[in-house]
């Protein structure tokens, strides 16, 4: 749905940097958000100017249908808020889920569903995340928690990422034997989310030791965040990086190359506690957040990703 909601911004306020500002999210996702709309249907929406952008008729059509399902939508959530009344819905991840896909698009979340209000509780303790006081929570594991139902966000895929201007400066960065003679991050950390280098090159069968030019962080959020600043290769989560991919402030220099895990991505709710409307709003706007996933950077064109499945 997001996809229609940057494509309704952008028309009604005439400039993709305008929607950006009012999304506030950057101005080439919302391009390559209606870009995607653009392929999907086969037909241009906007004529681009240099400034400003034009619907075109099928545009123009399009959008009329969007405005109409849209306002449903935002009507039916109103009247399920004012017939229940507005309700918090704490929502617990890890610092990194957290941080690099919940905060991205939260503002998205706000501006489509009124009064329903998320509290995101961050940490990597378990125990903290799946504790009563919890309405949602999104761990790593293989979907089974006891007196819990579970239901798949993501697979777990980790591929190598860098900012365009390291692999500018370093060519040698898209040669997968080559990657341990290079800048490696790496997430110094006890918690069992994060894969390391070693065992990354060797599930790919490389077994040159890295080079000592690396860096360390204890945070994974920091170690993207100095990938991004053009420090060196990081080991990139899909899920984690996927925006940062899409804006361009990552790219993947050796393609498609990437390392599955059969651990997932799941999103919890307490089989003890009764689900209440604005919970439910909070699961499916994350469900279809998964359904919708597009993945970036694998050197064909973006691919969604399957649906969630269920476990019990």
């Amino acid at each position: 749905m997001d996809y229609f909601v940057a494509f309704e911004a952008a028309a009604k306020l005439g400039s993709f940097a305008r929607a950006s500002d009012e999304m506030r999210i950057s101005e080439t996702a919302i391009s390559r958000k209606v870009r995607l709309l653009e392929q999907h249907y086969n037909l241009p929406l906007f004529v681009r100017g240099h400034r400003s952008i034009t619907l075109t008729e099928q545009g123009a059509e399009l959008l009329v249908s969007v405005q109409k399902s849209l306002k449903i939508l935002r009507d039916a959530s109103q009247d399920l808020l004012e017939r229940d009344g507005s309700s918090t819905v704490i929502l617990a991840a890890t610092n990194s889920v957290a941080a690099l896909w919940l905060m991205p698009r939260l503002s998205m979340f706000s501006r489509s569903n009124g009064r329903v209000k998320i509290k995101l509780m961050a940490s990597d303790s378990d125990s903290e995340c799946l504790s009563e006081a919890m309405d949602l929570t999104i761990l790593r594991g293989d979907g089974d928690w006891p007196g819990f139902e579970s239901q798949l966000l993501f697979g777990e895929t980790v591929f190598p990422v860098c900012a365009p201007s390291y692999l500018r400066t370093n060519p040698t960065a898209a040669d997968l034997a080559s990657l341990p003679n290079l800048d490696l991050i790496e997430v110094d950390s006890a918690h069992r989310e994060w894969m390391r280098w070693r065992t990354w090159l060797d599930q790919e069968g490389v077994s040159d030791v890295p080079s000592d030019r690396g860096s360390y962080f204890n945070t994974y959020p920091l170690a993207i965040q100095a990938a991004v600043d053009g420090h060196g290769i990081a080991l990139g989560w899909g899920h984690l990086v996927d925006h940062l991919l899409e804006s361009g402030e990552l790219v993947r220099p050796l393609g498609a190359t990437q390392a599955r895990t059969s651990s997932g991505y799941y999103l919890l709710k307490s089989n003890k506690k009764p689900p209440f409307p604005e919970q439910e709003i909070v699961e499916n706007w994350l469900l279809g957040l998964s359904a919708t996933r597009v993945r970036y950077g694998t050197g064909s064109e973006p691919q969604e990703a399957n649906g969630p499945a269920t476990q019990t």
